[in-house]
């Protein structure tokens, strides 16, 4: 399958930190209008029949919903939406983002969202300020924090992320010289 385009950014920003991102539909499934998900790691825990859904699409149009049922396919959810009752109606949907209530993503012990993540200082052992996460980027082996204007990369992992205090925005942090500044590699 080729790869989907990231969620869109005005779904994101018109909906502000009280909605986060569930996944994005990917197609339709059979004749009976369910849909294909590509959960993120939220929507996996969160998707049940119920759940109320904001649909925005990549042109900024937006829909309310509510998932009548979920059930999984080769590990994927599929998803079927109150009032969406064939596959034409189903493949309308396509590629849109399912935002949901923050409050209706659980979260585990030591997993934040990302907007809790942006704007917190990055501290090593010693207190020095190593800059601020500007972005959160996912890939399959782990989470990196985005850093400062130079977008650095730190593996989100025990091994360089000592504490997370949401609540004071900062991030305790142990990383080798060079990992966030390559000069400083040089000199080491």
């Amino acid at each position: 399958m080729p790869p989907q385009p990231p969620p869109s950014e005005k779904s994101r920003a018109e909906f502000g930190a009280d909605r986060v991102n569930a996944g994005r539909i990917v197609g339709a499934f059979g004749l009976a209008g369910e849909l294909k998900v590509d959960a993120s790691r939220v929507g996996d825990d969160a998707l049940r029949p119920g759940l109320a859904v904001t649909l925005c699409f990549d042109d900024g149009r937006t829909r309310e919903a509510t998932i009548a049922a979920v059930r999984r396919h080769k590990g994927r959810p599929l998803v079927r939406i109150d009032d969406i009752a064939d596959a034409n109606a189903a493949e309308a949907l396509g590629h849109a983002d399912l935002l949901i209530a923050r409050d209706d993503a659980p979260l585990h012990d030591g997993e934040y969202f990302d907007a809790d993540l942006v704007g917190c200082r990055l501290v090593d052992e010693d207190g020095a300020d190593l800059g601020a996460v500007v972005q959160v980027a996912h890939y399959p082996a782990q989470d990196m924090l985005v850093i400062g204007p130079s977008r650095a990369l730190l593996p989100l992992v025990r091994a360089f992320v000592a504490r997370v205090d949401v609540a004071r925005k900062q991030i305790h942090v142990t990383v080798p010289p060079g990992l966030l500044d390559p000069a400083e590699a040089d000199q080491a």
